[in-house]
């Protein structure tokens, strides 16, 4: 049974309390700009520079590991040609000197924008490629240091890492070449001006000087480097009649 209410109906009887109506679709509309702009930055290229600029950082970081492969063959190298070439002592040296520099020259991953340091790190490379290339060239005088399977095997396994390291500068290089260009287009030069304007373009690597001549291979065996005179003209030899 229901409680019997003694009041009176009217203005002063007490009323239920009513819930506040709920506008879901204002909610909703205030829900928007939250969801939206995220996704208008991303889509308008916010993002765009730090994603580039990590992925040229990556491909540095696997040209750098290409080299450091490279300067670990170089001792065992040295060794086995040493042990069948040691009148060889100038350019065996120039190895190691050239590995040296190599290995002391590095770069910070963050400075790749630098110039400078860029050339320095290019320079120590490119003056180790010579000084191997120097030593392969000697051991084409050496036929015994040719057919030893320790030096065959250290010199495919140089081979192969050369081409790691024409590979990971190709890649290095497009990776530097997109984000330099991601700093300079629309709409993502807005936000180089503004939220990264401390970003500068990275340095690609360059060409070597030599490379773009083609190489001159000559063997120090004692001759001398002027041109050879003319040799004299000698008296035709008669031919000697056929049998019959």
């Amino acid at each position: 049974m229901h409680p019997i209410y003694s009041g009176k109906l009217g203005h002063d009887a007490p009323r239920p309390l009513e819930r506040p109506t709920v506008n879901r679709s204002s909610r909703a509309l205030r829900l928007v700009p939250i969801v939206l702009v995220p996704v208008m930055l991303a889509g308008c290229g916010v993002n765009a520079i730090p994603t580039k600029q990590e992925k040229a950082r990556a491909a540095f970081a696997d040209l750098q590991s290409d080299y450091q492969r490279r300067a670990d063959l170089i001792p065992n190298l040295v060794q086995t040609v040493q042990a069948f070439a040691q009148q060889e002592h100038a350019v065996l040296t120039d190895v190691i000197k050239a590995r040296a520099s190599a290995t002391q020259v590095t770069v910070d991953p963050s400075k790749l924008s630098d110039p400078a340091m860029m050339q320095r790190y290019q320079s120590a490379q490119n003056s180790l490629s010579g000084a191997l290339g120097r030593l392969m060239v000697v051991s084409e005088k050496y036929p015994d240091l040719k057919s030893n399977e320790n030096f065959l095997a250290l010199q495919s396994q140089l081979e192969g890492t050369e081409n790691r390291i024409a590979v990971a500068r190709r890649d290095y290089n497009e990776a530097v070449r997109d984000y330099n260009t991601t700093l300079r287009v629309f709409p993502t030069v807005l936000w180089a001006k503004t939220m990264y304007g401390s970003e500068k373009p990275m340095q690609m690597f360059e060409a070597a000087a030599q490379a773009q001549t083609a190489p001159n291979v000559t063997f120090n065996l004692g001759y001398s480097s002027a041109p050879a005179a003319p040799a004299a003209a000698t008296p035709a030899v008669p031919a000697t009649p056929a049998v019959k």
